[in-house]
């Protein structure tokens, strides 16, 4: 994952990347290789988000555009699928509409100091197809040690759905407990199983990583 400062329409925003591969280990199972960009304000409000899936043997590239007129969230969404036909879609909203990488980074931006554990956190997030009502629960602060022997104290979110009263997440991320809030880890669970990204390295953070348990 990484986020890079860019111009888009010539306005200053910024791109998110994510990149998930399954092990080639267990690509004889079930291959996976995801890749999704986003193209976000510096606000943070989403502008363009791509995601190329190949999941076994579906394969599928979603795109979202993201426009803002008169107070409103305007997004149009278009889903190809390997047989090449196409499906589209129109949302509109006065609410503000993200995708999966700028929710990611919306998180990132919340100030916790009021949070208490449990809390959820309501937003509209483009999948592809439609447009759906998502739920962000802060799941509290947790030691986290990265392969690189350095433990951070982190803030846990997690993305979930709802089918009935029944809870599914989706997401798991935790980010340091700082004023960064670099991703240190992600958690995304499949249908078939499971992806984690891990923090590898940090360079040209903008404030001091008070995170740090130990190093």
């Amino acid at each position: 994952m990484s986020v890079q400062s860019v111009t888009y329409d010539n306005k200053p925003c910024l791109r998110t990347s994510l990149v998930s591969v399954s092990n080639k280990k267990v690509d004889f199972f079930f291959k996976m290789r995801d890749t999704l960009t986003s193209v976000s304000t510096t606000n943070l409000e989403p502008l363009y988000f791509r995601k190329g899936a190949e999941e076994g043997s579906r394969y599928t590239v979603d795109e979202a555009w993201f426009k803002y007129n008169n107070g409103e969230c305007i997004v149009n969404q278009k889903r190809l699928h390997k047989d090449g036909n196409i499906d589209t879609s129109r949302y509109q909203s006065k609410n503000c509409v993200f995708d999966m990488l700028t929710i990611l980074l919306r998180a990132r931006s919340y100030d916790p100091s009021t949070f208490v554990t449990g809390q959820k956190l309501y937003f509209l997030m483009a999948t592809g197809k439609k447009v759906e009502k998502e739920t962000l629960i802060y799941r509290g602060k947790q030691n986290f040690t990265t392969d690189a022997g350095v433990t951070y104290r982190c803030l846990v979110f997690s993305l979930v759905e709802y089918k009935g009263r029944k809870e599914k997440e989706v997401i798991t991320f935790f980010v340091t407990d700082d004023r960064n809030h670099l991703p240190v880890r992600l958690d995304l669970y499949l249908n078939f199983g499971s992806a984690k990204a891990f923090l590898t390295k940090v360079r040209g953070n903008k404030y001091p990583l008070t995170s740090i348990v130990n190093k």
